[in-house]
């Protein structure tokens, strides 16, 4: 007898679009260990010794990013998708960029993840 294959249920993932053509796709949940991490993270566990505050508010920023990130389009371009071309176009990002990135992270936590508090 064949057994059915479950289909799991997945969060949606959301769009937030910044009207110059550009859209970042976020996903909809977070695991418990992503959780978890990222609390270590907020409270300076998983940080290097000698980790500044700074370097710990970057580190969180960029874990976000890593974990709720799914594409980024940028001005009408093709979207970025894998993690590596994500990490390497945020560690390239303008200040302007980065600001909307961080607004769109606390937007989305604030609305899906009232637990997470993003930097």
């Amino acid at each position: 007898m064949a057994r059915a294959r479950r289909s799991r249920l997945r969060a949606a993932d959301v769009e937030y679009t910044d009207g110059e053509g550009g859209a970042l796709v976020l996903r909809g949940s977070l695991s418990l260990g992503t959780r978890g991490a990222y609390a270590r993270i907020q409270n300076g566990q998983d940080l290097p010794p000698g980790a500044t505050r700074e370097d710990g508010w970057q580190r969180a920023f960029e874990f976000l990013f890593e974990r709720l990130v799914v594409s980024w389009t940028i001005a009408g371009t093709e979207a970025l998708r894998s993690e590596r071309e994500l990490l390497g176009r945020l560690r390239f990002a303008s200040t302007d960029e980065r600001a909307w990135l961080r607004e769109r992270l606390r937007e989305h936590c604030a609305a899906y993840f009232p637990d997470i508090h993003a930097p």
